[in-house]
């Protein structure tokens, strides 16, 4: 097996060593670029390659896995690794991480995740209903692990059986005994009177040789029970030529479940040598070339909810979110507005990058766009429709003008420890990225503010195909939680954000006069919540609206 990295540089006759073609690389000069991530098997070639991507890089040369690229490539070769527990992450790591391109490639078939976009191409000759030769790889081993014991017991009582009456006479004549303690003989092959035929044997040979090529090739650390017979070196390769047609002859034989799935596997395993099928395949991938788009619905799929379907001039929420030219909005659900009891839309966007590195201008830039497709979609429903019809869901506020603090938030994956597959490890990053038209309005539609977050990725690469729907409801109820609080805290330190927030001391039918007297100073700054109380927001240079607070007392806390 031999491990790249995405966008890493690696020598041309490496390259040329492992693929049949270039199409999973660039060439430049001596060098090439891998320019997908995924999976690779040349039958030709006898080459695994896993295509990893480049959020396993940590800087130029080193990897997360604490050994640099060119370390990586031939990692799993070395004779060493097999015993050292440290590097269980290859198996491990292997089987995620191949599962989630299965997973995403059963997803973009059968949904209209991403629909109609020039940008896609999930690069496979693999259809709906084939196997890949990991897939049969992680089957013969699921398999052994699953029924080895059984299958051992059944193959031992078959040999104590064998003890049973013996025929001495023929046992010393035919045989050459053990002499333990150098006097006592101790046969080992022992002849019955009756002979009794073992029908299991012949598959049990042909499985467990099947088997031991893939531990030795593959370095798959599997123990193998020395009592089997096992076939190796040249007559395996001579097995392999005919071992579709000596299955055939013993078809028949095998009624028993397990030693039916022992059959079929076997088949399957043969039938990639069989010069009778006119369709023989020199190779299976699975690869992508854009592996953010693999990231994103993997992040989506544990923070995303079901979108209403309400819609305004033949547009749906859902539709914002999935455009025909591809995503625009990463990941989008509806929550606790920080300032009241409505819901307002957290909206998301996923960072695919290595795994130092941060969203740069252009990225804010759309996050911004986006939050303002969402709000102005929301108020064409509101003045088409009125607010019962889009539920608890208030981004507009009538008697002030003012809009709802609509937060937005950019994730990131990251890789700290490369065992860690069981705990998200969610923790900001950097500081908060605001945008306004004015500063010191933070009721207007212009202003907002991005929280950045880390998410480890491993863990996100095994919820994905892993995950029930109660587990990703158990994280979701926790990360909402988690993001709500964390721009409470914002909002709740003048320092930080800036604002001092203050609620009305006036009675609730005063409040539209009060704001149509005052509504050149307050513009922007002042919001009516869902229950009835009229907040202000007052940015710490603000000094037009200092004359004004005395109809106001100060809040020490949203919550």
């Amino acid at each position: 097996m031999k491990i790249l990295i995405e966008n890493e540089i690696y020598p041309i006759e490496l390259l040329e060593e492992v693929f049949e073609d270039p199409k999973f690389y660039k060439q430049n000069g001596l060098d090439g670029i891998i320019t997908s991530v995924g999976y690779y098997h040349s039958f030709e070639k006898n080459s695994l390659v896993f295509m990893l991507p480049k959020v396993f890089m940590k800087d130029k040369e080193k990897t997360v896995f604490g050994c640099e690229k060119s370390e990586l490539v031939d990692l799993i070769k070395n004779v060493s690794v097999k015993h050292k527990t440290q590097y269980n992450w290859v198996r491990q790591l292997s089987v995620h991480f191949y599962n989630s391109l299965s997973e995403f490639k059963k997803r973009y078939n059968d949904t209209s995740i991403i629909h109609n976009t020039e940008t896609f191409e999930l690069n496979t000759n693999l259809g709906d209903k084939e196997y890949s030769f990991l897939d049969l790889l992680l089957s013969f081993v699921n398999f052994y692990k699953k029924n080895k014991q059984q299958i051992l017991f059944k193959h031992v009582e078959f040999i104590s059986n064998q003890t049973k009456k013996p025929k001495w006479e023929k046992t010393i004549r035919k045989s050459l005994p053990i002499l333990t303690n150098g006097k006592t003989p101790l046969y080992v092959e022992i002849t019955n009177k009756k002979k009794i035929i073992n029908t299991e044997e012949e598959l049990l040979t042909y499985f467990f040789s099947i088997l031991n090529h893939l531990n030795t090739q593959h370095n798959l650390n599997l123990k193998i029970d020395k009592s089997f017979k096992l076939t190796k070196g040249k007559p395996f390769d001579i097995l392999c030529l005919n071992g579709s047609a000596k299955l055939r002859k013993i078809k028949h034989r095998y009624f028993n479940d397990t030693l039916k799935k022992m059959y079929g596997l076997c088949e399957l395993y043969f039938s990639q040598f069989d010069k009778s099928s006119i369709k023989r395949k020199r190779e299976d991938f699975l690869a992508i070339s854009n592996y953010n788009l693999v990231f994103e619905d993997m992040v989506d799929k544990l923070f995303s909810n079901e979108l209403n379907t309400l819609e305004v001039d033949g547009v749906t929420i859902d539709k914002l979110k999935h455009n025909n030219d591809g995503k625009i909005i990463d990941h989008i659900y509806d929550y606790k507005s920080l300032i009241d009891t409505s819901d307002i839309f957290y909206i998301g966007d996923s960072k695919y990058y290595k795994s130092d590195n941060a969203a740069g201008k252009v990225s804010k830039y759309k996050q911004f766009t986006y939050a303002k497709n969402v709000i102005q979609f929301n108020i064409d429903l509101l003045n088409k429709n009125n607010q019962n019809q889009i539920g608890n869901l208030r981004y507009r506020d009538e008697v002030t003008e003012g809009y709802n603090i609509s937060p937005n938030f950019f994730i990131y994956g990251f890789i700290d420890d490369i065992s860690n597959y069981d705990s998200h490890s969610i923790t900001k990053k950097g500081s908060p990225i605001s945008s306004y038209h004015f500063e010191e309005r933070l009721f207007d539609r212009d202003t907002l503010f991005v929280h950045q977050y880390k998410i480890n990725f491993l863990y996100v690469l095994k919820a994905y195909t892993n995950f029930n729907e109660f587990e990703i409801q158990t994280f979701r109820k926790e990360v909402k939680k988690t993001f709500r609080n964390h721009f409470l805290d914002f909002f709740n330190s003048s320092k930080e954000c800036d604002f001092e927030f203050y609620e009305s001391i006036l009675e609730p039918e005063d409040y539209e006069q009060f704001i149509q007297i005052n509504f050149k100073k307050l513009n922007g700054k002042c919001f009516c919540t869902i229950d009835n109380r009229l907040l202000l927001a007052k940015h710490n240079e603000d000094k037009e609206i200092e004359g004004i607070l005395i109809n106001f007392k100060k809040i020490e806390n949203l919550h």
